[in-house]
C-alpha cells in the first residue's frame, strides 16, 4: 500500500521544450567534465548566533567523495572531515573524538552546517550540476535579475532552480527546495567564469555563510584512499545524532 501511496503522489511526467532540453545538456556537459578538485577553502559560516570561522584544505572528486582538513597554525589538523561511499566521518583532534554516519543531508548539516547529500555537496562545492536522476519536468523562465533559469522537478517533487549562461552551461546561481534544508547558493566567478567560491543561505536551516577559494586546481588525479579518514586509536568515536 505505501508503494501505491508513493506511485500516486509522484508528478508526472510533463514534455521536455526543446530549450530546456539544450540548457539540461549544457549542464550535464559541464558536469561530465568534472573529475576532481583541489583548492584552499576559507570558510565563513553562521548558525543562528554561532560564527565558525576555518582554514582548510579541500578535495573533491566526482561524483560524491569530499576531504576538509581544517588547519592549524602549527602541526596536524585540528579537524579532518571526509565523506565516501555513502559514509560521512569526522575526526576532531582538539577533542580525540570522531564522529560517523550516513552521507545524507541531515548528518552533512550537522559536521558542515551544509544541508546538501553527498552527490550534492560535491556538486554544489563544484559549481557544477547534472541535472535530477529522476527528471519529471523542466521549464526554463524569463530572466531576472540574475538571469535565465531552469525550472526542475524529481520524481520526489523536490524543486530546484539553476541560474545558468544558456550559452556556456556555467552556473551562477542554484536553489535547492523541497525540504527543510532549503538553500540559496551563490556563486562567484572571474571574468573568464573560473570558480572562485560562493554564498550559501538555508535559511530554514538557520544557516548562512561564504566559502572562497584559493589556489583551485581542477582535474589532477586524486587517489581514492585520500576520502578513507582513518580514526586515530584510542578516539572515542560515536554516531551523528
Amino acid at each position: 500500500m505505501a508503494l501505491v501511496a508513493a506511485c500516486a503522489t509522484a508528478p508526472p511526467r510533463e514534455p521536455i521544450s526543446d530549450d530546456a532540453r539544450r540548457a539540461l545538456a549544457l549542464l550535464a556537459e559541464r558536469y561530465s567534465e568534472f573529475t576532481s578538485m583541489r583548492a584552499l577553502a576559507d570558510v565563513s559560516l553562521t548558525k543562528g548566533g554561532e560564527r565558525q570561522r576555518l582554514q582548510g584544505v579541500l578535495l573533491i572528486k566526482a561524483p560524491s567523495s569530499v576531504r576538509l582538513e581544517a588547519l592549524s597554525p602549527f602541526g596536524p589538523p585540528l579537524m579532518v572531515v571526509a565523506v565516501r561511499d555513502g559514509q560521512i566521518s569526522a575526526y576532531n583532534a582538539l577533542k580525540n573524538e570522531a564522529h560517523v554516519g550516513p552521507a545524507d543531508a541531515e548528518t552533512i548539516s550537522k559536521v558542515l552546517r551544509l544541508p546538501l547529500d553527498s552527490d550534492d555537496l560535491v556538486s554544489a562545492l563544484a559549481g557544477r550540476f547534472a541535472g535530477p536522476r529522476d527528471l519529471r519536468s523542466a521549464e526554463v523562465l524569463a530572466p531576472d535579475a540574475t538571469g535565465p533559469s531552469l525550472n526542475l522537478v524529481d520524481g520526489a517533487g523536490r524543486r530546484q532552480r539553476v541560474w545558468l549562461d544558456l550559452g556556456t552551461g556555467v552556473i551562477q546561481q542554484r536553489q535547492i527546495f523541497g525540504s527543510r534544508f532549503n538553500a540559496l547558493i551563490k556563486y562567484r566567478r572571474d571574468g573568464a567564469g573560473a570558480l572562485e567560491g560562493f554564498d550559501l543561505d538555508a535559511a530554514m536551516s538557520y544557516v548562512t555563510g561564504s566559502v572562497t577559494y584559493r589556489n583551485l586546481v581542477e582535474g589532477e588525479e586524486i587517489d581514492e584512499e585520500r576520502f578513507t579518514l582513518t580514526i586515530p586509536k584510542g578516539a572515542k568515536t560515536q554516531p551523528i545524532r
